[in-house]
């Protein structure tokens, strides 16, 4: 019912448009990891939904601060579910590792977005935090990226796309750095490990973003209805900063 209801608003009232690629290279089940960049606005779980199927369900692993802003949105939240909130001085990343794990045993799509903020440049993404990498490389479960593009600002008709990229693991990713077996917890050859995951994943993710956001560019005289609203419908207050990083396309 939160789906239909969502796309009512989403694609009739406000006529968003999300194209999707490559929903071929999901796994057939569920109990894996999805990697999404670029992280640019508070439509991109919604993004995310709708690349995905309604079922095994996706749990996104997310701020607490910019999601529990008013009384309201913690209600919604709280009774749709779906979210894992993260607390700046909260819990440490072995926290979220029990959370992923539980999640991925229970067949689930544990979602995070590895840039960790919307801020960021537009057309391609930023630097990934190895938070992501970490937790893959504790639970062992594959990893999906996916790239999207289209969110960093919001009007009536704007046009967002999404391409699903073929699973891959921590071992594929570090290639001959793979050591054999994973590491010990908190030493500093896990966080090496982390981190070349982490560029490995954000080489892959980037010429797909990319490629996404010169299809997602409207031409500047094209109505841009209810924008600054819709584009800060649910983001928390504070700066909203997006850099071009692309020339625009001519056509």
């Amino acid at each position: 019912m939160t789906r239909l209801l969502a796309r009512a608003v989403f694609f009739g009232l406000f006529r968003f448009r999300i194209d999707v690629e490559g929903r071929e290279a999901l796994p057939t089940t569920g109990g894996y990891l999805l990697v999404a960049a670029a992280h640019r606005g508070w439509m991109d779980p919604f993004v995310v939904m709708q690349a995905l199927p309604p079922e095994p369900r996706a749990w996104f692993l997310g701020s607490g601060p910019s999601t529990f802003t008013s009384r309201w949105r913690e209600w919604l939240i709280r009774t749709l579910g779906g979210l894992l909130p993260v607390w700046r001085g909260g819990l440490g990343v072995e926290g979220h590792v029990r959370s992923a794990r539980a999640v991925v045993g229970a067949g689930g799509v544990f979602v995070q977005m590895p840039e960790g903020t919307v801020n960021g440049p537009v057309g391609t993404i930023g630097p990934f935090r190895p938070g992501a990498a970490l937790i893959a490389l504790r639970i062992g479960a594959p990893i999906v990226p996916l790239a999207m593009a289209g969110t960093e600002e919001l009007y009536v008709g704007r046009r967002m796309a999404v391409r699903i990229l073929p699973p891959t693991t921590i071992e594929e990713l570090v290639g001959d750095a793979w050591p054999g077996a994973p590491p010990d917890p908190d030493t500093r050859a896990e966080l090496e490990l982390a981190r070349l995951a982490s560029e490995a994943l954000a080489d892959r993710l980037r010429p797909a973003v990319e490629a996404l956001h010169r299809g997602t560019i409207d031409s500047p005289g094209r109505p841009r209805r209810l924008r600054r609203w819709l584009t800060w419908l649910f983001l928390g207050p504070g700066p909203l900063e997006h850099r071009p990083s692309l020339p625009p396309d001519p056509g």
